[in-house]
């Protein structure tokens, strides 16, 4: 008994408390944002609005989900990284021929439907932990000869093709998520200047392509939109209103469930989700602003701590891969919502309602408490339990 005890003493000692707590309080603090987004919505015969309870149970389920995976050892999940890639290419093969997407949109197909329930799915959410697993793997596989331009070429070809299945689903928003988390794990690996300035350049080059041939009528026009706001009112609409409030909350906001945009039944469009960051301004203030993303700086520094702290490259490159995951959402969500940037559909991790991006989240965290755990040092002991020996470490 004795043993099963130091055992289970040691698990929790080797979990990173430290960022499951912090991951943890920042979904507590979305399940308050969102309760006081939705709550001018939320029938009279509901304790909390649908959103409020997806998001929960995708919460619940992905700790569940981050635990498990805290105790498969990543190497053994980079093994599988062939296989990964696979599913990840059938899984968003099987979007672009099944998905849906909003009505009014019936260029977008990033949506799955669960049969035999209401609920649907979002690939591009799971993909970005598949390819930061798969982009790390590659990535270390070719570390010794990271600045030989075939090595470049082929890893540019697996960013691409990332990038590229979820373009054709319709997402640019998670596009552009893909081309972050790519360019900051490349960079890290040690990708020469040249090749630096050589990407610029092509990205530069690749603009009035991507405007002509790429970019859909309505992302053109919200790109235009924050130029000329006042050729385009209906499409500027979401945005406008979104920056009001939050210059409404001023320094210390307006109370929770007081604020006069936040709790209007016209007012900002999408404000449990895109544009969560409105609530926080103008029921918080500048105050919880900086709070709120106060918080995630925190659990990006302990991500790339970890990384820091792992005896091998491959954790290294992942951990900088969910870092920069995190810091995209952030920067492109925040920007839409301050008018620095168009609507893109990117939501704000941990505060933003949607099942399909806070489950996946936490799949990218569970990925970071293994490289954590199986980092520690420690010497194998072993017990007895229903007369299966096990090798433990403490």
């Amino acid at each position: 008994m004795s043993n099963v005890i130091s055992v289970i003493k040691k698990a929790i000692r080797e979990t990173d408390i430290t960022l499951l707590l912090l991951c943890m309080a920042a979904s507590v603090f979305g399940f308050v944002l969102v309760r006081s987004a939705t709550e001018v919505s939320r029938g009279a015969d509901q304790l909390i609005s649908r959103d409020l309870r997806v998001m929960i149970i995708a919460v619940a389920g992905g700790i569940f989900v981050a635990l498990v995976m805290s105790f498969i050892n990543y190497e053994n999940i980079l093994r599988l990284w062939p296989l990964i890639a696979a599913a990840g290419v059938a899984m968003m093969a099987v979007t672009f021929l099944f998905g849906t997407g909003p009505a009014e949109r019936s260029d977008v197909r990033s949506w799955l439907h669960i049969p035999g329930m209401s609920f649907y799915f979002q690939p591009s959410e799971l993909l970005k932990i598949m390819f930061i697993i798969t982009f790390g793997a590659h990535l270390d596989l070719v570390k010794d000869h990271i600045r030989e331009l075939k090595t470049v070429l082929l890893l540019c070809l697996h960013g691409a093709v990332a990038a590229g299945s979820v373009v054709v689903t319709g997402d640019m928003g998670s596009a552009l998520i893909f081309l972050i988390i790519f360019a900051v794990m490349f960079f890290m690996a040690g990708l020469a200047p040249k090749h630096i300035a050589a990407a610029v350049v092509l990205v530069a080059a690749a603009i009035p392509v991507a405007w002509k041939f790429v970019l859909g009528e309505i992302q053109k026009q919200r790109i235009m939109a924050l130029l000329y706001p006042e050729d385009y009112p209906d499409i500027i609409y979401q945005q406008e209103k979104g920056i009001t409030a939050i210059g409404a909350g001023g320094w210390t906001g307006m109370g929770l469930m007081k604020g006069t945009y936040t709790q209007a039944v016209k007012g900002v469009p999408m404000r449990e989700n895109d544009m969560i960051f409105s609530v926080v301004g103008e029921e918080l203030g500048f105050i919880g602003c900086v709070f709120a993303l106060g918080l995630i700086v925190l659990i990006i520094v302990k991500i790339v701590n970890t990384g820091h702290n792992a005896r091998d490259k491959a954790a290294s490159y992942m951990c900088n891969g969910l870092a920069a995951m995190l810091a995209g959402h952030v920067i492109v969500n925040v920007g839409m919502c301050l008018m620095l940037l168009p609507v893109v559909g990117i939501t704000l991790p941990f505060y933003s309602a949607g099942g399909s991006s806070n489950l996946c989240l936490y799949v990218g965290i569970g990925l970071a408490l293994s490289i954590y755990r199986y980092n520690q040092e420690g010497k194998a002991v072993n017990f007895r339990m229903s007369k299966i020996r096990t090798p433990f470490y403490e």
